[in-house]
Parts: structure tokens; sequence; C-alpha cells
């Protein structure tokens, strides 16, 4: 699938290159480097659970018509299941000085901010500015669904990039242990942020101080996201991607251009960082310098990227389909589970008045399920630092597998016997789901990934070459745009299931039987490397 190397033309390689300079070790990077690339994924957590416990009650309060909920859900999903691949592609071939990665995290994070912003405070900005009410009504809806799609859109993107950087940036072992960081800090940000959204904090000073608890948290969630991503972007140096064809005409004038001390230049390398930058001199390969069309990646077009990633290895389509399947059962449940919690669990009545006592119960449903999500957070934190010592045992099958089974038998023995207690319990099984879904896969990914630049090794030592036609960043693009696709299925299905049962329950039900299903193909067609 890669271009061959024709004279005067660019050829993009996967990121195992026929030379053995994508395969140089990154050295060993300490735990506390790793705790702050992992703060991102805290900081981005923490305001994903600001937004669902806030999202709703504030499209309700602008007034948001019920035939726009659907759009407001699933155009940015749709958005990034397209754009996914692109901008991971992108970032594959970004040339900026600060990195491949970290240009578009920060955009991202911005992006991210920007859309908190927007739908925590357009209501109250729009009110201050516009007297006129039909006015006042329309820009308020229209901020705030722009608001809403911003921020889902941006904080789906960012997990993409923030793996790629970790895989470019570490070792196996340091991406393994960055990995169970991410999903360590992933579960303390989200359990933090459902917290903070439980206080009442119209009647403490902070709120009184600041307006409302849209702003409170805005506040809070605005200082989380900042604080995270400075400590993220400034983690781990990253090396630029250099265009060797650029700099050749420097490169003719030198008789003999200075080599590494294993005889060849590490041309990308995120290893090799030298006061940020790494040396942009010719490629030594078998004691020969590349051609300038060998050594540059360009970047690919629309065609050939879809080519990529129709023709991908069949393990990694497999790894990319029981993503999907095991995001479909995850959000499932965790989209309507404070629904569920309030109209099966408590036996109340959303669609009553107000001030009824249906209604109320209802609301004392639902916040209970904001506990049960804590817990989820909590016990994914826990569960997360516990499996680098159930790997050893069990290997990544025996973890994949089981967080997939104790997901499907827990859901599945909530929807059967709707208790409270027993389900507060049994939320610990959603966090188990969520930290296999936020490492295993990415794990699987690195396998391959390590797997792959050993044979492109022994092909360069046989004189044979081989060109993938992908980058690391298209292919955690492609892992990372099942959870869009899941997104999508479940927004577009799940209410026509709702609706024909009648009862919420069937998306618990739904739920259980999808992950069982996943516990199948994760132990028949997922490869898992020795």
């Amino acid at each position: 699938m890669g271009g061959s190397g024709q004279t005067g033309t660019h050829t993009y390689q996967s990121f195992a290159d026929s030379c053995p300079f994508g395969s140089v070790e990154p050295s060993k990077r300490p735990t506390g480097r790793l705790i702050m690339h992992s703060m991102a994924m805290f900081g981005r957590e923490f305001c994903y659970a600001v937004e669902a416990a806030y999202v709703t009650p504030v499209l309700l309060s602008v007034g948001l018509p019920k035939s726009l909920y659907s759009m407001v859900w699933l155009l940015s999903p749709v958005l990034g299941f397209l754009l996914q691949p692109v901008v991971g592609s992108a970032s594959d071939h970004c040339q900026s000085r600060w990195g491949r990665r970290r240009p578009y995290i920060l955009t991202l994070a911005i992006m991210m901010l920007l859309g908190m912003a927007l739908y925590l405070n357009g209501d109250a900005v729009v009110s201050a500015l516009i007297a006129n009410p039909r006015k006042k009504l329309v820009w308020a809806i229209s901020i705030t669904m722009i608001g809403v799609v911003l921020f889902d859109f941006a904080a789906d993107f960012i997990d993409g990039p923030i793996k790629a950087y970790l895989f470019d940036v570490c070792s196996h072992k340091d991406k393994e242990k960055g990995l169970h960081y991410h999903a360590l800090f992933t579960g303390f940000g989200g359990a933090l942020g459902y917290l903070l959204g439980a206080i009442d904090w119209a009647h403490l000073q902070l709120g009184r101080l600041l307006g409302t608890e849209f702003q409170v948290m805005f506040f809070f969630s605005a200082l989380v996201l900042t604080l995270s991503f400075i400590m993220h972007l400034c983690s781990i140096p990253e090396a630029p991607l250099r265009d060797g064809a650029k700099d050749m005409d420097a490169q003719q004038s030198l008789t003999e251009p200075p080599l590494s001390s294993d005889g060849m230049h590490d041309y990308g390398s995120m290893e090799k960082v030298r006061n940020g930058s790494v040396n942009p001199e010719p490629v030594m390969c078998r004691g020969k310098i590349k051609k300038p069309s060998e050594q540059t990646r360009k970047a690919m077009t629309m065609r050939s990227l879809l080519r990529a990633l129709v023709h991908m290895p069949p393990h990694y389509r497999y790894l990319c389909v029981s993503h999907l399947i095991g995001w479909t059962a995850f959000l499932s449940n965790m989209l309507f589970f404070t629904d569920f919690m309030g109209q099966i669990v408590y036996h109340g009545d959303p669609y009553s008045m107000h001030n009824s006592t249906e209604f109320l119960i209802y609301e004392r449903g639902v916040e209970v399920g904001c506990w049960g999500l804590c817990i989820n957070s909590v016990f994914s934190s826990l569960y997360s630092y516990f499996q680098k010592a159930l790997v050893s045992y069990i290997g990544l099958k025996g973890l994949y597998f089981m967080g997939y089974l104790l997901f499907g038998l827990g859901t599945g023995f909530i929807g059967l016997f709707p208790n409270v207690y027993s389900t507060l319990v049994l939320c610990a099984m959603f966090g188990v789901m969520s930290s296999t879904l936020y490492t295993v896969p990415f794990n699987l990914l690195a396998e391959y990934h390590r797997e792959e630049e050993k044979e492109q090794r022994q092909q360069v030592q046989g004189g044979g070459l081989d060109g993938r036609g992908r980058g690391k960043g298209v292919d955690c693009a492609a892992l990372t745009c099942m959870v869009q696709l899941a997104q999508i299925l479940v927004g577009g299905g799940l209410g026509f299931l709702v609706n024909t049962a009648g009862s919420v329950i069937v998306v618990v039900i739904t739920a259980s039987a999808v992950a069982l299903i996943g516990c199948c193909f994760v132990a028949l067609f997922v490869r898992y490397v020795d």
C-alpha cells in the first residue's frame, strides 16, 4: 500500500520504516513524567463528568426543542467518525517545531475550553446582551448547541493524539505503564467531576459570588483543564518531524555526515532530542545515504488514507470491531443509567408535574444514579492500578475477556433484579469495563506496533523493503473513532428500542447482551501477541 520509491517522489511508510532507525528504543521515562502525561486524561474526564451532570439541565433551561436533541447528540460523533482518521494522518506528518502531536492536542484543548464556556455561560451572556425574549431564546439555544457540539467534538478527538504522543516518546514498557496511569487518572478525574457536580453550590458562598452553579462548574472545569494540559504538554519532550528533501542541499557539502552511535540517523525520531529538535541529516542505511524520496513522509491524500484503513491487516480490523462492541455496550448503559435509576429502580415519573411526588422521586433516583457513576469512576481507577499485577497472571486476553464478562453479567443482573443497593454495588463492574476499554486495546495496539517494527528490521537485514502506508496516529485514530461510531449506533438505535419496548429497562438488557457477545469476539477473533 505504501508508495514505491520512485525518484523525485515522497514515500509514506509506516512507523517502522525500511531502515532500523524506527526501532531505536526510547530511554526510560521517570514515573513523574508519565503521571504528568496522564494529567490530560484527568482533565478531559473531569470535564466529561461535568458535562454529563449539567448538559441536560442546561439544554432544558434554555428551552431546546425535543426535535433538536438527536441532532445535538449525533452531530459531534458523526463529525468525529469521519474526521478522526484524517486528523490522525495529519498529525503523523506534522512538521511543527513543537512536535507532531502537541500542536493538535493544544488546539483541541482550547476548543474544549471554548465549548464549555459557550454551553455553561451562553445563556447568561445572551440574557445580559439581548432584551428581546424571542431573539434571546434563539441565540441562547444556538450558542448552547454550538458549545455542546464543539466540546464533544474536541473531547472525543483529543484521545487519539494523546495516545499517539505516548506511543511516540515511550519505550514498550513505558507505554504499558503510561496506559495504566491514563486509566487511573481518567477514573480520578471522573470521580472528582461527579462529586463537585453533586454539591448544591447555590447555597454556598462561591455559588452566590459567581452567580449560578453553571458558572461555578465552569470555573472549576476551566481551572482543572488548563492546569492538566499545561502539565501534559510539558511532560515529555517531543522532537519535530523534519523533511529531509528540504535539508539535502545543506548536507551535500558535508563529506562525512555525523552519525549516531549505531551508525545511522534517526529521521523523525521522538527519542533523539537535542534541544527540542532532531538532526536533519540524511539517513544512512546499509552503508548508503538514502534518497530524500525514501526518507521523507508526505501527508496522505483522502483516497490513499481510505485505502490504508480499508486494507489494514485483519488483526487491526478485529481489534477495532471488538472496541466498537465494547463501547456500544458501555455507552448503552452509561448514557441512560441515571434515567434507569429514576424510572425503574425508584419508580419515578419524569413526565409528571415538576412539583409532584412522582417527579421528586425520579429526581432522587437521578441523584443516586450520579453517585453510582462516581462509584464507577473510583473503581475504574482502583482496577487500573491492579491491572498491572493481573496482566502477569492472566495476560491481555484474560483482562479483555474478564472486563466484558463482568460488565455483561453485572448489567444483566441489574436489569433483571433492579434494586438500589445491588445496583450501586454492581456499578463497580462498570469501572472494570471502563478501565478495560481505556487500556487493553491500546496495549494490544502497542504490541502490534512492536511486532511490525521487528518484522521491518528483519526485512532490512534481508534486503527487503516494506511500506504499509499507515502511521501510529492513523492506527490510534482508527481505534478511537470506534467510540464515535458507537455513539452514533447508541444515539440512533436505543431511542427506537426504548419507544418500542416502552421502558428504559431494555437499554440495560441490550448493554448486557452486547457485552456478552463481545466476550465471544475478543476470545475468538482478537489476536494476542505472545
